[in-house]
């Protein structure tokens, strides 16, 4: 008879904030229809409310990235077309970018994904803004032209991006991360994976989000962070709040003290 693995969720971290543009971002929809004349790469957009957002899987996707070039992890399996890293069984266990962010579905070995990312939308409150004082080339947008230059023949080649306005806020953003006990799961360590968590939005903040960002598009700062936690004994009860923080710096030189709260919630310090 196989083994039966045995998983106890045991809390949810709830990190709020808001994220800010700090230039022009640009993550790509679908060019679908564009017109003659029109621009060459569109940004994505709610259908219901025609408002630019952040995809979770955007932001999830980067932080992951960078992380394992943090770590200096292998890109040794190829997942729709790109390469990211993916632990042996063997290697699994100890794994925090495997563990946080998940293995491929195909796996047989594996425990939950601890990490999910929400989408993020403009609010109504930051769009009605845009409106009023910003002057757009398209609804919450503008349009940059960028122009390719052959080497051989000098000939340009003129292109049009769409992006998002710098100093435009995205809110609230949500990252809901699971501690879990049991067969192959440790709650202690799952309390100290925080820290890659916050390791990878750091290295998001001091990178860039989207396309383009090497051309100066995409860097983001996260503000007005709220962390609060619900445990398995009063999961239906409102969420403690662990702490409120300005800024990404100050939320990381408090991670430690959060960590203690949790542990001492869960009874495991």
């Amino acid at each position: 008879m196989a083994d039966v693995k045995k998983i106890k969720l045991e809390a949810r971290v709830f990190l709020e904030f808001e994220i800010e543009t700090l230039t022009g971002l640009h993550i790509g929809g679908s060019d679908t229809g564009i017109e003659i004349g029109g621009v060459d790469k569109t940004v994505i957009r709610d259908k219901l409310t025609n408002r630019p957002y952040i995809p979770g899987s955007s932001l999830k996707g980067k932080m992951r990235s960078l992380l394992e070039k943090y770590y200096g992890l292998p890109q040794n399996r190829v997942i729709n077309q790109s390469r990211i890293h993916s632990a042996t069984r063997e290697e699994y266990p100890d794994s925090d970018v495997c563990q946080v962010f998940g293995v491929p579905g195909e796996d047989d070995f594996g425990t939950p994904t601890r990490l999910v990312v929400r989408d993020v939308h403009m609010s109504k409150a930051e769009a009605e803004r845009i409106e009023k004082t910003a002057r757009v080339d398209l609804p919450y947008t503008e349009v940059k032209t960028e122009v390719a230059i052959d080497r051989v023949t000098s000939a340009a080649s003129p292109r049009q991006m769409e992006r998002v306005l710098a100093g435009s806020c995205f809110s609230p953003a949500q990252l809901v991360y699971s501690i879990y006990s049991g067969t192959e799961c440790d709650p202690d360590k799952d309390i100290a994976r925080l820290e890659t968590v916050v390791t990878g939005l750091q290295l998001v903040e001091d990178d860039y989000l989207g396309g383009l960002g090497s051309r100066g598009s995409g860097r983001v700062r996260f503000r007005g962070i709220c962390v609060r936690l619900r445990t398995r004994q009063n999961y239906l009860a409102a969420p403690t709040e662990l702490g409120k923080y300005a800024d990404l710096a100050t939320f990381s030189g408090a991670l430690g003290e959060i960590q203690d709260k949790i542990r001492a919630a869960l009874g495991t310090n």
